[in-house]
Parts: structure tokens; sequence; C-alpha cells
């Protein structure tokens, strides 16, 4: 009867040690892919920012181009 009972202990103890083995490695590779994807967005935020401050340097440079225009019409009247 201890035979069997050191037996079926051994089983559970292995089983729980693989199970546990699987849940971690699931877990580990769940956690690569999240970091995979926000690489990704962190990329796409950066592009995004660089972008916005080339178009704030746009509208800055129509802006001056606008206020001369708007002299050059002021002093014509």
């Amino acid at each position: 009867m201890t035979g069997a009972i050191v037996g079926i202990a051994v089983v559970l103890i292995i089983a729980g040690g693989v199970t546990a083995s699987l849940v971690a490695y699931f877990r580990l590779q769940r956690h690569r892919a999240d970091a995979a994807a926000m690489a990704s967005y962190r990329e796409l935020a950066e592009e995004a920012t660089a972008r916005h401050g080339a178009l704030q340097d746009q509208l800055a440079e129509l802006t001056d181009r606008v206020k001369t225009v708007e002299g050059l019409l002021r002093s014509v009247d």
C-alpha cells in the first residue's frame, strides 16, 4: 500500500513540475510577443513625433510667409 502511495505521489510531483514548466514557458513566449509589439509601437510613436515636428516647422514657415504677404498687401493700400 505504501509503495502505491509513494508511486502516485512521485507521478503527481512530476506531473506538477511538467505543468509548471509548460505554463512558465508559454508565459515567457507571450511576454516576448508583447515586447515585440511594444517595440513596434514605440517605433511608430517616434516616427509620428518626428513627423509632427516637421509639420510644425512647415506651419511656422507658412505663417511667416503669410505675414510677409499681409505686410505687402497693407503697404500697397
